[in-house]
């Protein structure tokens, strides 16, 4: 190579190079061609032409060495800057313990462009991108997991003018009704009914499930699993409800005690497809978020995939209604019992709400709506008091509560730390009958938190006006020790 043919830095520079990995590959692939006879003038036009459209030359087994920086200098210019905030927006926390993950997730919800305000409830614990027991408040947007996976996860819980006693005096129709009527999990073996046996619902026929391809695509599964519960924690009970105080709504009077029937559980396949098909989409939509928001990502509600997801929530939401309003239905017709009073809420869905003047969208992840007279139903676990309770309108806490008692460790901890002799141990000092003995550990009272000092760390949110005590459970069982099909 001659000094009239060699191709210095200061020449790639000259032509509008930038300093960085391309340049030296391009001075090494420089000497090559210098060897093949070419001058410099052919030289620095074969450099530049790969610089200008590298596209064309990243499988060429010459060119292809700088082609392949230029390209991945091309992806990085075409994601935006990240639009994370350099400081989070005012949040809240009630309660005195948190795993750091559960704290790290509420902190990047609150670190959001699109949030407004947040706050984390006494139950909080880690989930995916925000934490259950997490509230946040955005401005024209949804973050699909922001509501969760389980879309319109619920409570319903259904008050009866007997009293607790009868359990003990017509036990085996009640256990008949709830074991016959109760379904948990997923498919055939636990999830659908035999033919003859499929439940009706005017939810079935409501034309919006017509409206979106992924409506569409999640019919059939709605009809198999209309009236079933999911996995988990999803539980359906006899409790003993007492009356803390007054409540005419209800017709109950302070001193009452009832029989109760309680349900736990969402929209099933239904909810986890939507949401799992629209978090694809928001990420796919916001490239330029770092990869520990990835799982918040959102959509923008004046777009078409807003648009779709919102009315896609709204369907598994009222499907989720439909479920429970089905099993309470048949519980209730086989056990013979006629209904005195209900009360019902999401926990796990996303609200049009305003404050000071101005619509946010408030999800509210694992989090019991708690605005100003609001009635919800919060439980214990399966062997601990729930409450009914009415909401105080905390607008700090965005007019939310905790959903349930959280967890202190995680399920696999959970698993490695209580045996089942020890849960069974407990719920014989409560005087709660399990009817699957084969629920997982990991659903054990000694799982979670104490409900009532979960009660006690929030009662600047809600005020408890019952409770209710488990006295003979259902919950789905745990794969480990073998699902039972029930026919």
């Amino acid at each position: 190579m001659t000094d009239e043919t060699k191709i210095t830095g200061r020449d790639l520079l000259a032509e509008g190079w930038q300093p960085g990995p391309a340049l030296g590959v391009a001075l090494e692939l420089a000497e090559k061609l210098a060897q093949d006879k070419l001058n410099y003038n052919e030289i620095l036009s074969r450099l530049n032409q790969v610089r200008l459209t590298p596209a064309d030359y990243q499988n060429d087994p010459l060119y292809g060495v700088l082609a392949k920086p230029f390209i991945q200098l091309a992806v990085l210019e075409a994601v935006p800057p990240s639009p994370i905030r350099a400081t989070p927006v005012p949040f809240r926390l009630w309660g005195d313990y948190f795993e750091p993950e559960t704290l790290q997730q509420l902190t990047n919800a609150a670190h959001l462009p699109i949030s407004q305000s947040a706050a984390l409830m006494p139950d909080g614990h880690p989930g995916y991108g925000l934490p259950i027991g997490g509230v946040v408040a955005t401005v024209n947007s949804v973050i699909p997991f922001g509501v969760g996976m389980d879309i319109a996860c619920r409570m319903r819980l259904t008050i009866f003018e007997e009293q607790p006693r009868m359990l003990k005096s017509q036990r085996e129709r009640l256990q008949k009704a709830l074991t016959f009527n109760t379904r948990f999990g997923i498919g055939e073996r636990d999830g659908e009914w035999q033919p003859g046996r499929r439940r009706q619902h005017e939810i079935l026929d409501d034309p919006r499930w017509r409206e979106s391809s992924v409506l569409r695509h999640q019919y059939d599964k709605a009809v198999r699993q209309l009236g079933t519960s999911g996995t988990s924690n999803h539980f359906a009970e006899w409790a003993a409800l007492t009356v803390l105080e007054d409540i005419p709504r209800l017709g109950l009077q302070v001193g009452d005690e009832r029989l109760c029937f309680v349900t736990h559980s969402g929209s099933r396949g239904v909810g986890a497809t939507i949401a799992e098909h629209y978090t694809r989409v928001a990420k796919e939509l916001h490239p330029e978020l770092p990869k520990q928001y990835e799982q918040l990502a959102w959509l923008d509600l004046d777009t078409e995939a807003g648009q779709e997801y919102w009315l896609a929530m709204s369907v598994a939401g009222d499907f989720a209604a439909a479920n429970h309003r089905t099993i309470h239905e048949t519980v209730i017709a086989d056990a013979g019992l006629e209904v005195a009073a209900f009360v019902e809420n999401h926990h796990n869905f996303a609200w049009k709400e305003l404050y000071n003047g101005q619509e946010l969208i408030v999800h509210r992840k694992g989090a019991t709506p708690a605005g100003l007279d609001v009635l919800g139903v919060i439980p214990g676990t399966m062997a601990d008091k729930g409450y009914i309770v009415v909401g105080l309108g905390n607008e700090e806490s965005l007019n939310s509560s905790s959903h349930g008692a959280g967890r202190p460790r995680s399920r696999t901890a959970t698993k490695n730390l209580i045996t089942r002799s020890q849960r069974d141990a407990y719920l014989k000092q409560k005087g709660v009958e399990l009817l699957n003995p084969d629920a997982g550990v990991d659903e054990a009272p000694q799982a979670y938190k104490d409900p009532a000092v979960v009660m006690s760390q929030q009662m600047d949110l809600v005020r408890p006006i019952a409770t209710f005590q488990p006295l003979m459970v259902m919950m789905a069982s745990d794969d480990k020790f073998g699902r039972k099909r029930r026919k």
